[in-house]
């Protein structure tokens, strides 16, 4: 029987998503990620290389889904930031891989990562450039709160997030940045 190369990869793909988003990096298994895979753990280093690269291989997948579903528009932050909480609520593993991101590879930067950072930080500069966004904060520290206000909901206690509704979670998000962007 024929092997499927493809298959495989995005099976190993889904199962090391899994195992890294439930144990971080260091954490993370090999043999675990080809036992749920269904496979030989030689062709993870067949395929990826070591458990890091195959770590940057799901994280790149992992952002590369997101960008795809959460589009960054700087002509609506307010808008972007409710679908990035949006995103979080129905994709919990996106949040969890950046978070074991910069707690164990913070000192690595990945392609991936800067690609998208990049794309975002100069769509930011053109809509302060045309005045459509406030210059009150830089683009860099301007996207680190666009990102960090919708998470913050996924990265509270759990009492408080428990105590309103999602709708009103999101509500919250989304105003907490249109008065970000007020002058």
């Amino acid at each position: 029987m024929a092997r499927d190369a493809h298959a495989t990869r995005q099976r190993l793909l889904d199962a090391a998503t899994a195992e890294f988003a439930e144990h971080g990096i260091a954490g993370a298994r090999v043999d675990r990620v080809a036992a749920a895979a269904g496979c030989n753990k030689a062709l993870i280093y067949s395929y990826f290389g070591n458990k890091d690269q195959l770590f940057e291989a799901v994280f790149a997948r992992d952002i590369a889904q997101f960008y795809e579903l959460v589009p960054f528009d700087a002509a609506d932050l307010p808008g972007y930031a409710g679908r990035l909480f949006d995103h979080y609520e129905a994709h919990p593993v996106t949040l969890r891989l950046s978070t074991w991101y910069r707690m164990e590879r913070a000192d690595v930067a990945l392609p991936a990562v800067s690609a998208v950072n990049s794309v975002r930080l100069d769509r930011l500069r053109q809509a302060q450039a045309d005045g459509s966004v406030p210059v009150h904060f830089d683009p860099v520290q301007l996207l680190v709160l666009l990102q960090a206000i919708p998470a913050a909901w996924a990265t509270t206690n759990p009492e408080l997030a428990a105590a309103s509704s999602r709708a009103f979670r999101r509500r919250t998000v989304v105003d907490a940045v249109r008065k970000l962007l007020s002058p």
